[in-house]
């Protein structure tokens, strides 16, 4: 049998298409759900119209996202038990707590919640019906470190102990699993690029229809919060990815050399910005180098030793017996690359845009001639900042939409890429994890069903998106800017349209 379509191989990849794809709507659902609640927030306080017709654009959008999120996200589990059997029956102890703890508590107490902000809008008070969104913000922060928690164990094992009789793993101490250091640093990345996710969502949208001019108040609101997000979350997702490449170095060293495709190990290590070659034998025909930069990002020292690819295999080999240790190098070294690139660039779009949203500001409050749009539009001409900067700075706005998603995905599979031959790292190896009845045949259907069918929900999905965002924000009614001032209320007239469906 051909290798590259062994039953293994084709059950990996079936796992990776399906997890990329949910995952370009869990960071977008964290982030939107606390953006919408923010939006919502500022109309409680201020009974500013901009506000609630931004909240309720925002919310839409953000609706939308979850609702796809968790039909894609309910096939993950059928394939714990369709291709990973093996798996499943060996950690399933251990795996299972976090991931029945996310359903029973994160997952309910979202739902529950979001069902109310939906359909409350004319039947709960203004301060209730704003509680209802900020809960289903927490309860998708809960939902994702419950996930991440669980994930975090495939990368770092702790809290169980192995029964040989029963050849499984068991639960020893869940508290250990919940707050170890990799579970820590993994939910402050992964939080923090799903804010630098949403922000540049918020900010190629509000980008669209500002370069057309259009929904001004709202999209100009919008706008800076999405900016300021990116740029806050941009420099929290750096931090913390610095705290987690010291956590991985520690517990995982041959994912750290990998993502650097440092062969033998060098004292100092330096860092490759760029390299030209066969990564997969050693990059060293043109690489663009920083002296001692991976030495001080896996130890905090500029002239600290790493050990390389065949240091860490040895070792390994030594430890787990014989075998080759090695990952598919040259997925760490330019995974690891393009989503470092694509998240700082929007990083650095949301900076640049910050300030000259600024100086913007600045001339609009010194030109102020009447309304709060006719100075905007006098500014989006005035030649002080060059006739086609905005133009420029608006194309490249929307583009960064897509940058943080294509950096968490390649994230990702860095992250699980990294960690092969290993399912569980230094406890249980992939070939030793899968469905050992499926056959070449029922894994390769299964991968293209899913496969088909989630491409179709991408074209509903990208319809969807589009036709809510080319609509902008709602004209709002009197039931809006009046909202009811005690439960239940007004129920005069039951034939009237739900306040908030479509």
């Amino acid at each position: 049998m051909d290798l590259a379509l062994a039953p293994e191989t084709l059950a990996r990849w079936q796992f990776g298409i399906t997890t990329v794809y949910h995952f370009l709507f869990v960071p977008l659902t964290i982030s939107l759900a606390a953006l919408t609640a923010g939006l919502q927030t500022a109309w409680v306080r201020t009974e500013k119209e901009k506000y609630l017709r931004a909240t309720k654009f925002w919310g839409k959008l953000f609706l939308i996202n979850i609702a796809m999120g968790v039909v894609t996200g309910i096939v993950q589990e059928f394939q714990f038990g369709m291709n990973w059997s093996d798996y499943s029956r060996f950690v399933g102890d251990i795996f299972g707590a976090p991931l029945a703890f996310e359903a029973l508590i994160a997952f309910f107490f979202e739902s529950t919640f979001i069902g109310l902000w939906i359909f409350g809008w004319d039947k709960l008070p203004q301060k209730i019906h704003l509680a209802c969104i900020w809960m289903v913000s927490i309860g998708t922060v809960l939902s994702a470190y419950f996930i991440l928690a669980a994930n975090s164990w495939m990368q770092h094992p702790v809290g169980y102990r192995i029964d040989k009789a029963k050849g499984r793993a068991e639960l020893t101490d869940f508290w250990a699993v919940l707050t170890q250091n990799t579970a820590l640093s993994q939910a402050f990345h992964t939080l923090s690029a799903a804010f630098l996710t949403g922000g540049a969502f918020m900010v190629g949208i509000s980008a669209y229809h500002l370069a057309r001019k259009k929904h001004i108040r709202e999209m100009k609101t919008s706008l800076r919060l999405g900016l300021i997000t990116v740029v806050i979350a941009g420099l929290l997702t750096s931090v913390s990815g610095d705290v987690l490449g010291k956590v991985m170095f520690k517990q995982q060293p041959m994912k750290m050399a990998a993502a650097e495709a440092l062969w033998d190990g060098r004292q100092p290590a330096p860092f490759s910005i760029f390299a030209y070659g066969d990564v997969d034998k050693g990059h060293n025909t043109v690489a663009v180098e920083i002296p001692g930069l991976l030495s001080f990002l896996a130890d905090d020292n500029f002239t600290s030793y790493v050990p390389g690819i065949n240091d860490v295999n040895r070792a390994e080999q030594q430890k787990f017996g014989p075998g080759d240790y090695r990952p598919n190098i040259p997925v760490a070294f330019w995974g690891f690359r393009w989503m470092i690139g694509f998240g700082m660039a929007s990083f650095a779009i949301g900076l640049a845009g910050l300030w000259l949203t600024r100086k913007k500001f600045m001339l609009a409050q010194h030109l102020r001639v009447g309304d709060d749009e006719v100075p905007h539009l006098v500014v989006f001409r005035n030649k002080t900042l060059g006739p086609k900067l905005t133009p420029w700075y608006w194309r490249i706005a929307v583009w960064t939409l897509a940058f943080p998603l294509i950096a968490n995905s390649w994230g990702w599979i860095f992250t699980e890429m990294g960690r092969q031959p290993w399912a569980v790292y230094g406890v249980l190896q992939t070939r030793d994890a899968v469905s050992p009845g499926v056959s070449q045949g029922e894994v390769l259907l299964s991968m293209t069903v899913f496969t088909a069918l989630y491409a179709i929900l991408a074209v509903v999905e990208v319809k969807l998106l589009a036709k809510y965002v080319k609509a902008g924000p709602p004209e709002l009614t009197e039931a809006d800017l009046n909202p009811p001032t005690k439960i239940g209320g007004d129920t005069r007239d039951a034939d009237k349209p739900m306040a908030f469906s479509y």
